[in-house]
């Protein structure tokens, strides 16, 4: 095989979609996987839709995501500029070898004429062709009408039938009419290039030797390679991969919820286990694990095994590859990624003391058991910060109500309230006390002091939460931590009122 030279190529019109996210991925691993070259190229002919401030997202997305490039607009290479707003005139030049050549012509066919030729098509149940009324235009002709400034664009002259033929290396042999093709656009009448010819001159000028994308592109593959033919270059290997759907099987949208790869970041999502996930979506490898590091994803990855069918983005196996990734991160990196979304909800300084992140990093680690993305900690935080016995849940509410509840929390007060220092072992004891003095024992005791210290009926095990609240009741937080006195004192009073 010859020396592998992918390309992600995307149009800086939007956020990255994760189903782009997922072709830029299957292009790096092809890549690394045989020691390949990977390249980004940037398609922003779109002048009215392109925009550097998503370009720059862009490839902060792809940093992030963990796919990194050989050649590309920030690195350069020996193939660029690898901007296509920069490659105008080798797209011009070529445009006009082909009509001197006769493979491609003037064509002044206004808008509201091809709007006509399509309507009576369509109306009698044919497919939608340029019916080719400017082939025969002189050459010298065209030429003087657009030097004189009449708008034109450039066509390429297409058989009216015949069969295509080419292999795919995920979908094996495929046909397609060629008298359904039409003469594709080359340069629009503002001087832009089509999609279809720039591709080419650029895939060809780069020396790109897969092209791996979206099945959606089939359509184009065979207009691409009948450019290919006529500019006399030898095409790349395709590789069309299926779609990235949701599960009511329609393209993966808003409406079913994140879909940029920015958003998922936004999120909590770790980078690898979106990378994982991704690299799962219309692949699958060999023995079954779906839990793998970009190393294995690397080793392991067979472009030939890409699945026809679509790819169903399906959330909760997202959520679920993210938990497996979370266990495996160290306490610090579990106590980094939930640093970031504590202080968006204002529980911690922007700077935070020696002891403040010692506790945060003892905290991270239980608080993150469980939580599908790092967005959904602060939440889990709440159990230290946002201590309310006015917002219990009708259940906690419930367990206080009981006689045993209102009981078991009096003696809390009273007995905390004469302790200099509380620990587990020490609750331990005063959980003891009580149980003999008030008769209540099993849930009827120790639901109502989870209640009284947490005011949940669930959550962290209080040998986990006691030393946890009592040391960052010491800490000067943006959000004071009360600790086990002061929460059974307020509970307290409020069951007074109950």
């Amino acid at each position: 095989m010859k020396k592998v030279r992918v390309r992600f190529a995307p149009s800086p019109t939007g956020y990255l979609h994760v189903g782009n996210a997922r072709t830029a991925l299957f292009n790096w691993l092809f890549a690394r996987q045989n020691k390949g070259v990977y390249i980004l190229r940037v398609e922003d002919t779109d002048i009215e839709r392109s925009e550097r401030e998503y370009e720059d997202r862009l490839i902060k997305d792809l940093g992030w995501l963990g796919l990194d490039w050989d050649e590309g607009p920030d690195k350069g290479g020996d193939y660029g500029p690898y901007r296509q707003s920069l490659r105008v005139d080798q797209y011009n030049a070529y445009a006009q070898a082909l009509i001197d050549q006769g493979k491609a012509y003037y064509c002044f066919c206004s808008p509201e004429e091809l709007k006509r030729e399509r309507e009576k098509a369509l109306a009698q149940g044919k497919t939608p062709v340029y019916s080719g009324r400017c082939r025969g235009l002189p050459v010298g002709e065209s030429k003087k009408r657009v030097k004189a400034g009449e708008e034109a664009v450039v066509r390429l002259l297409t058989p009216d039938k015949g069969i295509l033929t080419f292999h795919d290396i995920v979908r094996g042999s495929l046909s397609f009419q060629l008298g359904l093709i039409g003469d594709p656009v080359l340069i629009r009448s503002n001087g832009t290039p089509s999609y279809n010819y720039a591709v080419v001159i650029d895939d060809a000028l780069m020396k790109i030797s897969h092209v791996i994308r979206g099945e959606d592109h089939l359509i184009n593959t065979v207009k691409q390679l009948l450019l290919y033919k006529a500019l006399g270059f030898d095409p790349p290997l395709f590789a069309h991969l299926s779609m990235v759907m949701g599960k009511d099987n329609t393209r993966l949208s808003k409406r079913h919820g994140a879909t940029s790869v920015y958003q998922f970041s936004q999120q909590g999502i770790l980078s690898l286990a979106l990378f994982n996930y991704l690299a799962l979506l219309g692949w699958s490898p060999p023995d079954g694990r779906e839990v793998l590091s970009k190393k294995e994803l690397v080793e392991g990855f067979d472009l030939t095994k890409a699945s026809r069918s679509a790819a169903i983005f399906d959330y909760d196996k997202l959520y679920w590859i993210n938990r497996q990734h979370i266990k495996q991160l160290s306490e610090k990196e579990k106590a980094e990624k939930a640093l970031i979304e504590l202080k968006k909800a204002g529980y911690l300084p922007e700077r935070l003391s020696h002891r403040q992140w010692h506790w945060l990093e003892k905290a991270a680690v239980p608080l993150s058991r469980g939580i599908n993305k790092f967005s959904d900690i602060a939440e889990k935080f709440s159990i230290f910060f946002k201590f309310s016995p006015e917002s219990m849940t009708v259940e906690a509410r419930r367990v206080l109500e009981t006689d045993c509840g209102r009981k078991v929390v009096i003696a809390l007060y009273e007995k905390l309230n004469r302790e200099k220092k509380i620990d587990f072992d020490r609750l331990s004891l005063i959980s003891g006390d009580i149980k003999k003095e008030t008769g209540c024992k099993g849930k009827d005791l120790f639901h109502p002091l989870r209640v009284a210290l947490t005011a949940q009926i669930s959550g962290l095990d209080l040998d986990t939460f006691i030393p946890l609240v009592e040391e960052g009741s010491q800490l000067d937080f943006p959000v004071p931590i009360k600790g086990c006195a002061q929460r059974a004192a307020e509970v307290s009073r409020f069951i007074h009122g109950v």
